[in-house]
């Protein structure tokens, strides 16, 4: 029980540092995963492949929205019942949001491989890069219950106190990954298929590791039982209650990338596709390093919220606030000012797509500095149990703002409309957020006080 009584009693700032440093190296790691692949495909097969492999990316979104629907909601909710000392209940979320995982696991396949043309023309694929696009997730989907499994549970042994575990994790298929792309793209002569199958045999790896931690390792605080292996509505209600929130995030962020990925052709052509495939995976490291910090914050601020400790989830938000905004700031001024380097990584033999996604990330990231904030506040919401605040925070910047800039600004800039409707659509969010945080923050202990008075 020393992981418990750490998340009860260390000092805050140092146990962030301890969470906060393998869950970046672990999620870091595993934004390498998408970028890699990109990069090596990029340089390796062409322009045009990179903007197919783009094409994915809102297909991507969504198995990773069910993988977070069930994996965070398990998490947090084991995190709560570890607060409260009641590791049976924890011990049956565990064994009731396994079955879960499965199940959107099949229902993923079915739905996707039924529906796998016209997704992908909706998503903006075009003849010149459709069997790109189809040839990539042909091969992943085939892997997508590693993913699902493999991340999901992933985000539990985080919240159990075990971010080294988490982080092991993530270097192990990580690494196989790495170690496989240009081998089967470049070695074996595989092109984007060699991409697709580095990416499911990392992600069988994944599964296997976090499976013999819950079955086998000495490390586990709560085991993945026989016995716990059934559906529990109860609990399955807390898990989708809690997990909505970034599902909705990635299922909105699929459909605005689905749109976006049109409107660019529209302006821009397929390449305008890929540099947003690029854009993309630059801003994923930078909101990855956040999402690290939300990954340490959580089990801390789960765990104090079900066990009524109201100061240390102050304090912990306080820390991963002020860190969210550094690293948004910092990354904000790396970017702007070396913009034409970055891209070189991904392509460096089509002037076009440089020239296009060089501007394109200048511009996209204008209001990045005030992003950092966002990010953290969501999750903190979500981890006190105000799913609907989480999601409503999310809805607000990709549905209610982003989607409609993207349809009108184009029509007065052309293409900059478009890159500019993302630094517009955060600053309307920054205000908006902020104020729904400031009045959390100070009800918080009228919050935690009347949790449990809600469930009975």
């Amino acid at each position: 029980m020393k992981k418990v009584d750490e998340l009860r009693e260390a000092h805050v700032g140092r146990l962030m540092l301890k969470y906060f440093i393998p869950a970046f190296i672990g999620v870091f790691v595993n934004a390498l995963y998408n970028i890699v692949d990109r990069i090596f495909i990029g340089q390796g097969v062409g322009a045009e492949a990179l903007s197919g492999i783009s094409v994915i990316f809102p297909v991507m979104l969504i198995m990773m929205g069910f993988g977070m629907l069930i994996g965070i909601g398990a998490s947090v909710y084991v995190s709560i019942n570890l607060g409260k000392k009641d590791m049976e209940r924890a011990e049956q979320t565990l064994g009731t949001s396994f079955l879960l995982m499965i199940a959107a696991s099949v229902l993923i396949m079915v739905v996707t491989y039924s529906l796998k043309v016209p997704i992908l023309r909706s998503f903006g694929s075009t003849d010149e890069t459709f069997q790109y696009a189809n040839d990539y997730l042909d091969i992943v989907l085939g892997g997508v219950a590693f993913m699902v499994i493999g991340f999901s549970l992933n985000n539990v042994i985080r919240s159990e106190g075990n971010a080294r575990v988490a982080m092991v994790s993530m270097l192990i298929s990580s690494a196989t990954n790495i170690i496989l792309d240009p081998i089967f793209i470049f070695g074996l002569d595989m092109g984007v298929k060699g991409a697709a199958y580095a990416t499911v045999i990392s992600m069988f790896v994944l599964m296997l590791w976090v499976l013999y931690h819950f079955i086998k390792s000495k490390r586990a605080v709560i085991r993945l039982r026989v016995k716990n292996l059934k559906i529990d509505w109860g609990i399955t209600l807390e898990i989708l209650a809690i997990g909505m929130a970034p599902f909705s995030m990635q299922i909105a962020g699929s459909f605005v990338q689905g749109l976006l990925n049109k409107k660019l052709i529209d302006f821009g052509g397929d390449l305008a596709v890929g540099a947003m495939g690029i854009i993309n995976s630059v801003l994923t490291l930078v909101i990855m390093a956040i999402v690290a910090l939300n990954m340490a914050s959580q089990p801390i601020i789960g765990f104090n919220y079900g066990a009524k400790s109201v100061q240390r989830i102050k304090d912990t938000l306080k820390i991963t606030l002020i860190s969210a905004t550094i690293i948004a700031i910092v990354s904000f001024a790396l970017i702007e000012a070396f913009p034409g380097f970055i891209i070189l990584v991904f392509n460096n033999d089509s002037e076009v797509l440089y020239n296009i996604a060089t501007r394109g990330l200048r511009l996209v990231i204008l209001a990045l500095p005030i992003v950092g904030f966002q990010v953290v506040a969501s999750n903190f919401f979500q981890a006190i149990g105000k799913a609907g605040l989480s999601m409503f925070a999310t809805v607000f910047r990709q549905v209610i703002m982003l989607i409609p800039l993207i349809f009108i600004l184009p029509g007065f800039f052309d293409i900059d409309g478009i890159w500019i409707s993302y630094p517009l659509a955060d600053t309307m969010s920054a205000m908006v957020v902020g104020f729904l945080l400031y009045r959390e923050w100070k009800r918080l202990p009228l919050i935690i006080e009347n949790s449990d008075e809600e469930k009975h």
